[in-house]
């Protein structure tokens, strides 16, 4: 331990001694000790009972795919056919889920992508919008209106077909079919985003000489397009496997309790001694296990691969080519309604918001009482005011971690910070609910009657931690970034006139990365606000009162299936979208941080 101190002093200046002991210090103890708890509780408990209980695993499938029945309804005899899905347990329903959302996100992001990155046609700026809608966060309300869109009774696809067509039958997605399309319809543009990156980086180049050797329309994407956006399809679907996995929200909306997550969330606590469940910290083991081993496989898998591009130096312009009448077709008659319909569930959440009430297929009247409602009901106000104390409270922590750990691994010249590196951008891939689990063991264990101990004080210095965490890889990417692009000579330059480190970084480092700081700070508030997995299971260890401590996404969800409740989480859907909405404007339009809001 003393020559290691001897060797970090003799190589780092004490600005930079300081910033790497303070950022290794809270990451392991606000994300290391935590999940090393979650480790520890579940040795406790025998994991070989997970995989022996039908509850989590069975061989045998439970229920049904799908049932068709006819009889009368409303007066007409139709057919009704619902699809459910098979069960095999929590644990290999959610591998099962995971892997479908994955494929067909894959699928239907690669086919935007491929469409937006090559081809030109009128309104195509619309349509990348349309694309990325979907990736507002609205949590609950979102997979509310998909489960709404596709109910047999009063669906409007069922209103559709049945009572405006004529056509005597009706349709319906439910259970774990109803989570899958919610998952399908909610991730598939963060493949798309990957994708198409990956897509405008390619040297045009190499497909120009595919196609002058012959490779031409399919045979040219699937020789050399697809193979060179690997990078970016690779990192999508891994993100889209882990977002799956630990995805809460949906399975609550369709009370499909035969997932790992919602398992981990109905057992998070017991009631009646306060104790954490080791069944649910083997869960969370397990999710947490699922969740690395997808994230590290695709990257080695893309690493192993060569991706370079030989060009003759500048920038070069994408290829692009103008669509055919064939073409204008399949892209107005085909992509175009897919985009609308995968974005619908965000216009829902507007149309819940301002309509009286929304009971049948259609939504009736035009209010702004279930907007008011927000500051008059002391229980939302009071939802409102904690998450944004929480996101404002987690910023400073997340300005403080996200400036001083890339400062060191960009700056310092020791072996060894990629581990740091790795720990600043691992919340990315760790599931919200292993970090809830964790938060709770940890801080209730060694920090037991202190202000830290959710039983005796309340979750809110534990909420404002965990966000700190989760969302700071989106402050801690874009100042790493703005670095990459402030050359070290300036600041020698600065430290050969005569000042430190510290007054170095203060003076010319930061404002040269200060659109940087701005820009990740910005969008990890908006997280923040939007933050669902720890929100949910944290947020409701102080009680509900009118001076509760539960941040939005908590109330939201306990608003869901109350009478007259979706309209008021519609309404606080309105306010996320809106905040997410401004972020990307002032990120992306006066910031130019394209980069920022994106964050896979």
């Amino acid at each position: 331990m003393p020559s290691l101190l001897r060797t970090l002093s003799y190589h780092l200046d004490s600005t930079l001694l300081a910033q790497l002991t303070l950022s290794t210090a809270l990451l392991l103890i606000l994300l290391v000790f935590p999940l090393l708890s979650v480790v520890y509780v579940a040795s406790q408990y025998n994991p070989l009972l997970l995989f022996s209980d039908p509850t989590y695993v069975s061989t045998r499938p439970h229920g049904t795919l799908y049932t068709v029945y006819s009889g009368t309804f409303r007066g007409r005899e139709v057919t009704v056919f619902r699809l459910l899905g098979v069960s095999f347990g929590a644990i290999l329903n959610s591998l099962l889920i995971a892997s479908i959302t994955t494929v067909a996100a894959s699928v239907i992001g690669t086919i935007v992508a491929l469409v937006l990155a090559r081809y030109s046609f009128p309104g195509k700026t619309a349509f990348r919008v349309l694309a990325t809608l979907p990736l507002l966060q609205t949590p609950f309300i979102n997979s509310f209106v998909i489960k709404k869109l596709f109910d047999w009774k009063d669906g409007l696809i069922s209103w559709l077909l049945s009572d405006v067509a004529g056509l005597p039958f009706r349709v319906g997605i439910d259970s774990l079919a109803g989570v899958a399309v919610a998952q399908i319809m909610t991730f598939f543009p963060i493949v798309y985003l990957n994708v198409y990156a990956s897509m405008m980086n390619i040297d045009p180049s190499l497909e120009e000489q595919a196609e002058n050797l012959g490779a031409k329309g399919f045979k040219l994407f699937r020789s050399v397009t697809l193979p060179l956006s690997l990078p970016g399809l690779a990192a999508g679907s891994a993100l889209v496997f882990i977002f799956s996995l630990e995805d809460v929200a949906a399975p609550i909306v369709f009370n499909e309790h035969r997932l790992i997550s919602y398992q981990i969330f109905t057992r998070f606590v017991e009631a009646t001694t306060g104790q954490l469940s080791p069944a649910a910290a083997s869960l969370a083991l397990l999710l947490l296990l699922l969740a690395l081993t997808v994230f590290t496989g695709i990257r080695k898998y893309v690493t192993l691969k060569r991706y370079a591009m030989l060009s003759r130096g500048g920038r070069w312009k994408p290829r692009v080519r103008k669509l055919g009448l064939l073409g204008l077709s399949a892209v107005y008659l085909g992509l175009l309604p897919l985009l609308l319909f995968a974005g619908f569930p965000q216009i829902g959440v507007f149309v819940y918001a301002f309509s009286e009430r929304w009971s049948g297929p259609l939504p009736e009247g035009l209010t702004l009482g279930h907007l008011s409602k927000i500051s008059v009901d002391p229980l939302v106000s009071r939802a409102v005011y904690n998450s944004l104390l929480y996101s404002f409270s987690a910023l400073a922590l997340i300005l403080l971690l996200g400036v001083s750990a890339p400062y060191v691994i960009a700056r310092a010249k020791i072996k060894g910070l990629e581990l740091l590196d790795l720990l600043v951008t691992s919340p990315v891939a760790i599931p919200g609910l292993v970090l809830a689990v964790g938060y709770f063991y940890f801080f209730t264990t060694f920090f037991k009657y202190t202000i830290l101990d959710p039983i005796a004080y309340g979750p809110s210095l534990l909420i404002i931690l965990a966000y700190s965490i989760r969302r700071l890889p989106f402050t801690a990417r874009a100042v790493f970034a703005g670095l990459q692009q402030v050359h070290v000579a300036l600041e020698e330059a600065s430290m050969n006139l005569g000042a430190g480190r510290f007054r170095t970084l203060v003076s010319v480092v930061l404002p040269l990365i200060g659109l940087n700081v701005l820009s990740g700070s910005l969008v990890s508030f908006v997280y923040c606000m939007s933050e669902t997995s720890t929100s949910v299971t944290l947020g409701g260890l102080g009680g509900i009162g009118e001076t509760h401590r539960a941040p939005i996404t908590y109330i939201m969800m306990d608003n869901l299936n109350r009478i007259g409740g979706p309209h008021i989480v519609a309404s606080l859907g309105v306010i996320l979208i809106s905040l997410q909405l401004a972020t990307i404007t002032l990120v992306n339009v006066v910031l130019k941080q394209r980069y920022a809001y994106i964050g896979v």
